[in-house]
Order: C-alpha cells, then sequence, then structure tokens
C-alpha cells in the first residue's frame, strides 16, 4: 500500500487560540503528553499504518518542527526512497507564490512534488491533531466505493461542534452537504481534517481560488456532485487548538482509563528522544497521579501534572494540576496551580501562580484565557515571593525586572517584556 500512497501532513499552522504557546514554534511542534510533540500523532499514525512517503508541508515558526523532525530518523523515515520530506512556501524564478494562503493552497503549492512521486491517492492529514488511527481500514473503504474524495468524521459534543466542519452523510456513506464551522451546527457529525483523495480528483479540484479543504474544495466537490464519502471513526481524537482543550487533553492522560494510551506497545507514539538520565526522586518528595519524564528532578509535591523532560521541582514547591514542559526550574516553596509553564522558565522560590478563585479573563485575550488557566512563557524569568491570579499571561523572555515592584498580578493580567527589551 506505502509506495502507492502518498501522506502529507499539514504542519504549518500558526495556532493563535493557543496564545503564547504558539507564539514561538508551529502549533505541530507544541510539546504534548511530557516528552513528545503534538505532530508526533499524526507521524507515529502513518508509519504505524505502513505509510512511509511523507511530505511534511511547514510555514509558520518552522525552526523547533525542522529541528524535531530531522531526517525523520525516529519515525524509521530516513530512508533512500520514500521517507520523510520538509516542505516549506518559496519563491521560484518566474513564479509568483508567495505563503500558503490556506490549507488546499499549501497542497496545490507543492503539486510538482506530488506529481513526482505520481501516486494513486494521496492522505492529507493535519499536524496538530492528538489521536490514533490505523489509516489502512480507512484507505480500503475509499478504494470499494471507488470514491473520489473520502474524509474521516466523527460525533463531538454538540456545543464543541461549531469549532468544525459539519458533514451530513447518507446511510450508503455518502456526504451529501458540507458546512465549515457553522455558527449553529445542524449535527454534530464533524470533519476530522483527514481526507484521502485519489491523485486525479485532488489535482482537478485544486485552484488558486480554492484555497482551503473546509472552505473550498470539499464544498465544491459536494455540490458537482462527485464521489464524496465519509468513513466514522469510533476511536479517541482530540483538537488541542485552544489553551482548554489542550490542558484538559493532557491531563486526560492521567485518568484511570486515559482516552488514549502512551503504553501501548503494538501502536508506539515515535518522537525524538534526547539522551538524558532517568528521573530523580528525592527523600521527602510526594507524587501522586502525575507523568514524570526523563532527566527530571522532584524534591517537592506534584499533583496530577505532567512534566516534560529536565523539569526540576525543589524541596518545599508544589505542583499541582499544571503542565510543565523541557528544563523548567520551580524553586523552592513555590505554588503552581492550573498553570502550564513552557520550556526553560524559571519561577523563584515562593512565588504562587495560580492564585484565588477570581475567573476573570485575560484582558488582552479574553477569547483565549477564560478557564482559569495561567500561562507562563518560554524562558520567562518570574521574580520571588510575587503571587499571580488566574488567567494571567506571562510573555516568553520576561524577566525579573519586567515585574518592577509589583508582588501581586490579578487574575486576567498580563506581564509583557519592556518595550525597549522587545524592539532591541
Amino acid at each position: 500500500m506505502s509506495s502507492s500512497v502518498l501522506t502529507l501532513i499539514l504542519a504549518g499552522g500558526e495556532g493563535e487560540r493557543l496564545s503564547i504557546l504558539s507564539q514561538v514554534r508551529a502549533k505541530p511542534g507544541v510539546p504534548f503528553g511530557g516528552k513528545y510533540r503534538i505532530i508526533d500523532f499524526a507521524l507515529s499514525n502513518t508509519v504505524n499504518s505502513g505509510l512511509t512517503d511523507v511530505g511534511i508541508l511547514t510555514q509558520y515558526a518552522p525552526r523547533s518542527l525542522i529541528d524535531h523532525i530531522g531526517v525523520g530518523r525516529p519515525w524509521d523515515l530516513d530512508r533512500s526512497r520514500g521517507g520523510a520530506a520538509l516542505l516549506q512556501p518559496f519563491i521560484g524564478r518566474g513564479r509568483a507564490r508567495d505563503w500558503y494562503r490556506g490549507t488546499a493552497d499549501a497542497v496545490l503549492q507543492n503539486i510538482d512534488f506530488i506529481t513526482d512521486r505520481s501516486p494513486e491517492l494521496v492522505l492529507v492529514l493535519a499536524g496538530d491533531h492528538v489521536y490514533k488511527m490505523d489509516y489502512r481500514p480507512f484507505i480500503e473503504l475509499h478504494r470499494e466505493k471507488q470514491a473520489e474524495l473520502t474524509c474521516a468524521v466523527r460525533r463531538v459534543p454538540i456545543e464543541e461542534a461549531h469549532r468544525f466542519g459539519i458533514m451530513d452523510v447518507a446511510d450508503d456513506g455518502r456526504v451529501t452537504d458540507f458546512i465549515e464551522k457553522p455558527v449553529k451546527p445542524p449535527s454534530n457529525l464533524v470533519s476530522m481534517g483527514v481526507y484521502v483523495f485519489g491523485w486525479p480528483a485532488l489535482r482537478e479540484a485544486l485552484g488558486s481560488d480554492r484555497v482551503d479543504f473546509g472552505r473550498h474544495v470539499l464544498p465544491w466537490m459536494v455540490e458537482r456532485g462527485r464521489s464524496v464519502f465519509g468513513y466514522e471513526f469510533g476511536g479517541y481524537w482530540q483538537d488541542v487548538g485552544t489553551v482548554e482543550s489542550y490542558w484538559r487533553t493532557s491531563l486526560d492522560l492521567l485518568t484511570d482509563e486515559p482516552g488514549i494510551e502512551l503504553n501501548d506497545l503494538g501502536w508506539l507514539i515515535y518522537t525524538k528522544s534526547e539522551e538524558r538520565p532517568p528521573a530523580r526522586i528525592g527523600p521527602a518528595a510526594t507524587i501522586s497521579r502525575s507523568m514524570i519524564s526523563h532527566g527530571c528532578v522532584i524534591d517537592g509535591t506534584v499533583e496530577h501534572s505532567v512534566l516534560s523532560p529536565g523539569v526540576r521541582v525543589a524541596a518545599g514547591a508544589t505542583v499541582r494540576d499544571s503542565i510543565v514542559m523541557f528544563d523548567a526550574v520551580i524553586e523552592a516553596d513555590v505554588v503552581l496551580d492550573r498553570a502550564i509553564l513552557d520550556k526553560e522558565c524559571r519561577i523563584g522560590a515562593g512565588a504562587r501562580i495560580g492564585v484565588g478563585s477570581d475567573l476573570r479573563p485575560n484582558r488582552d485575550e479574553p477569547e483565549r484565557l477564560y478557564a482559569g488557566i495561567t500561562l507562563v512563557g518560554k524562558k520567562a524569568r518570574v521574580p520571588g515571593g510575587v503571587e499571580i491570579g488566574r488567567n494571567c499571561r506571562i510573555d516568553p523572555g520576561v524577566t525579573e525586572r519586567d515585574f518592577g515592584r509589583r508582588r501581586r498580578i490579578r487574575s486576567g493580567e498580563t506581564v509583557s517584556a519592556a518595550a525597549a527589551r522587545a524592539t532591541s
């Protein structure tokens, strides 16, 4: 199957709804589940399904994603034939191309890459979803139906359906209608952003005026009565596109029966893994219902939290209901509650983050920070003794002097780097 199927993973998304978590990296490159990145799930699903010819379309802040994927070795994609190819926007001689304008335009701008492969089918995946899926039955259904396009669909809570494209599927599986992100969804059957196209049909559907699969290509094909089918997926699947869904999905890994089991040896999630020593747990440490990655040093208390490699929690500190990314340092007597710390943060002794019951939304991002979760950006330095409320945003690169004399940051406030330094 692999030689006749080309997989394209769309990994260029800016992911604005993740606030400062995606300010310094593309959304698929955001750390997840301790040691992983979000894109690891699409990549691992691909190779576990026996598909080894993969193009990864990057665009926004791609450096960390490129460094993470490299030549594809962790996924056994470092091959002389097929393997992983990183595809970025470019302007060539005689070409008036620019940044990708949408998901379909990203594929259109790489049409020469597809043509060179001359596949039978093209599998198009979003690189920013958390799920396990064997694509082989999906592809087989596409062939059985002799479809031009098959879309993976699933049911979600109706209150979340407005975030997705809504499908109307007949009894025989044929898609009869598609509405992209309606304000009032008529049903809860949504598109997963996972498509398999016949290559001739995809080539015909791509066009300069059809820049997005959901908004343009799918409606265009359905309206013309093309052979479009739905494949209902019953497994776990999460779009971690908001701060709340990212936080909730991360902590769902800690339940007795998580929706996605990372310990499943029959369907491993592969990642680039650095050489680090085993986690070290001190004599006075207390850990409950948490994930502690390699290289961590824990001398304090960790409750219901996910810690990436290299995190240090000093004696007397408490980390609760939180996500702490690579190499963050939490000094003595810190209290961290319902927070997300990005990589290489340092929280000074005695600081408290996530204080009180005031849930006023963040004044700068009320539509993104409203669920009581406080964000601390990459490489931020929080001074000792500071109290920080709920829905606060501590921007990447902030230092102790950016707090000035403030010892208390009220709920909903933002601490940014001084303008003089931000523009230097």
